[in-house]
């Protein structure tokens, strides 16, 4: 068995809204499968089929060998779930929490305690271990709700939009965290509506709008799709941002975008950049930026969709 995880046509309806429309994807052993979309796109409905908490309309899922509907104690077994907000009691310490778990899952007082001190340690909260979780900080609650997922020691990880509200820091100590993860062999499944953080943690990547699964390949693969790359000009004098505007649009032959003084576009000509540069010097317009690179996320997913991920779909 190669793949952890496997779903093939996957619906599930909510009275008129079909939330998913059919849903395949896979996850190999040992990988980070990121499944990229805005809000409502049926992430988090894909999650719950997946971890037996919903079950498919149409479709079926397979998790580690069994099927998500006619075996789902045995998915149960082997996987850990991280929601969008911590599940975490709050009125609990720390190590309480990690405790009550332990004995829920049928470890001994003397294993649960030896599993909590393990984890609180792995996610430097052992200083907070006995203070209550309502005094934690925002990326404290996210670290501890992830131990709560791995006292069973999953062989699973779905981490449900596992950054959502952290500032930038923690969010960057959560993606070490789920680096540090997979180098331990655990197989992850992560939605996201950050498309840096599915570039930094994704092996592959499957797009998800309006239920559907629209595209799906490595990183590297995505961007390369749009067959196009980015160019980006900032002018020293944010006053000449209308004659850059016009340039660009002229050369690349399609509408330019502007935000923070920098106007960018997609571009398919190589001699773009030059072009460019002639046009802004005829025109004595010094330049702060002028760069072209490889798309990202952010574009291909505006080149799939027609709308960013900010932009809300369908409920779900």
């Amino acid at each position: 068995m190669t793949n952890a995880i496997v779903a093939e046509g996957l619906v599930k309806h909510y009275g008129e809204t079909k939330a998913l429309d059919g849903v395949d994807l896979a996850v190999r052993i040992g990988s980070v499968l990121g499944v990229l979309g805005p809000n409502g796109a049926g992430k988090t409905t894909t999650v719950r089929i997946l971890a037996t908490l919903l079950r498919p309309d149409a479709g079926r899922a397979v998790v580690g060998g069994f099927d998500v509907v006619r075996q789902a104690h045995s998915v149960r077994g082997l996987i850990g779930l991280t929601g969008q907000y911590a599940s975490v009691d709050e009125s609990l310490t720390g190590v309480e929490n990690l405790l009550m778990i332990g004995r829920l899952l049928g470890f001994s007082r003397k294993e649960a305690r030896a599993r909590a001190n393990e984890l609180l340690g792995h996610f430097s909260l052992s200083d907070a271990a006995d203070r209550a979780a309502k005094t934690y900080s925002g990326g404290m609650r996210r670290r501890l709700d992830l131990a709560a997922s791995l006292v069973g020691r999953p062989r699973l990880l779905y981490l449900d939009e596992p950054t959502t509200g952290l500032d930038p820091r923690a969010r960057l100590e959560m993606w070490d965290i789920v680096r540090n993860l997979v180098a331990d062999g655990v197989t992850v499944l992560l939605t996201t509506q950050y498309l840096e953080e599915a570039d930094q943690l994704a092996d592959e990547i499957v797009v998800i709008d309006h239920g559907k699964v629209i595209a799906g390949g490595t990183p590297a693969e995505l961007k390369s799709r749009t067959g196009a790359q980015t160019l980006a000009v900032r002018p020293v004098d944010p006053a000449e941002l209308e004659i850059v505007t016009k340039v660009v649009a002229d050369v690349a032959r399609t509408t330019p975008e502007i935000a923070d003084s920098v106007v960018t576009a997609q571009v398919t000509d190589p001699a773009a950049l030059p072009a460019v540069v002639r046009r802004l010097d005829d025109a004595e317009v010094a330049v702060a930026e002028l760069t072209l690179r490889t798309s990202t996320l952010d574009e291909v997913f505006l080149s799939l969709t027609g709308h960013r991920t900010e932009q809300e779909g369908v409920p779900a």
